[in-house]
């Protein structure tokens, strides 16, 4: 019997070397070999980062995907957002994660994967307004930076009131200093469902409107990789391309419309 089996077993173990092999055929670069180092941050759903160290979430669960099918383990470097970029540039991480918009800015100094969801523009109100026609003539707040804000300023004029953060803005939308906040989608969403916040209003994707670009091709997010790095930039395209449909139902599963995962063609942001 264990002359039948040994034989067996030899052939069996050829032939799952020579398919692990095939899998990765295209060696993808990376700064220590066989690893892939995953700079992150804690910002839920996208990146949640537990107390040990460990990454779970939308964009880990891409990155580990996309690991593995490249015969890479999964190295994760926990910091503080903006020492995520930094970390990709200056060489000490191969990737960063969370949710970052595909920009023509960072486009200059790292690579971008094939977009992965969007971060779209919504609309908070006690009303259930989703148009830009209906901002007009409401009391409206949005918090500054946001790709729509110049022109809701052009439109709106002085009943648009600029904040310095989401919650400033939450606590007067709910106190009913302001009709309609405008506000990034997912972040209102998942602190709805998650913490509670935004008590009795309404979040609505902004529907189309040529006055707002942002309501019409919101920012994309992608996985942010070290500049030049062909290799892995097209390692990463390929998987997030494989993964569309587990994407669109992981977004689903937190709560967002799938029409986040509606991304299009590949755009970059100004």
């Amino acid at each position: 019997m264990k002359k039948v089996l040994a034989p067996l077993a030899i052939a069996l173990m050829a032939s799952v070397s020579s398919s692990f092999a095939a899998d990765c055929a295209n060696p993808v670069t990376t700064i220590t070999e066989g690893k892939l180092t995953v700079a992150a941050y804690d910002y839920p759903p996208f990146t949640a980062v537990s107390s040990d160290g460990k990454i779970s979430g939308i964009d880990p669960d891409i990155i580990e995907k996309a690991a593995k099918e490249n015969c890479l383990e999964v190295v994760p470097l926990v910091m503080d957002p903006a020492a995520t970029i930094q970390a990709v540039v200056a060489g000490k991480a191969d990737v960063a994660i969370g949710s970052w918009n595909r920009t023509e800015k960072r486009s200059k100094v790292l690579g971008i994967s094939a977009p992965t969801y969007l971060d779209p523009m919504g609309m908070f109100s006690k009303d259930g307004v989703d148009t830009v026609e209906a901002l007009i003539g409401k009391n409206v707040g949005t918090v500054q930076g946001y790709l729509w804000v110049p022109e809701l300023q052009t439109l709106l004029g002085g009943k648009l009131k600029l904040y310095p953060t989401a919650v400033a803005l939450a606590q007067d939308l709910e106190a009913g200093r302001i009709d309609v906040g405008v506000d990034a989608y997912n972040y209102g969403v998942y602190v709805q469902k998650t913490s509670g916040g935004y008590k009795g209003i309404a979040i609505k994707l902004a529907q189309p409107d040529d006055r707002v670009q942002a309501s019409i091709t919101p920012p994309q997010a992608g996985l942010l990789y070290t500049k030049g790095n062909d290799s892995l930039g097209k390692a990463l395209d390929a998987s997030v391309a494989k993964q569309h449909d587990a994407i669109v139902e992981a977004l689903e599963k937190v709560g967002f419309d799938k029409k986040v995962g509606d991304v299009g063609e590949p755009r970059l942001t100004k």
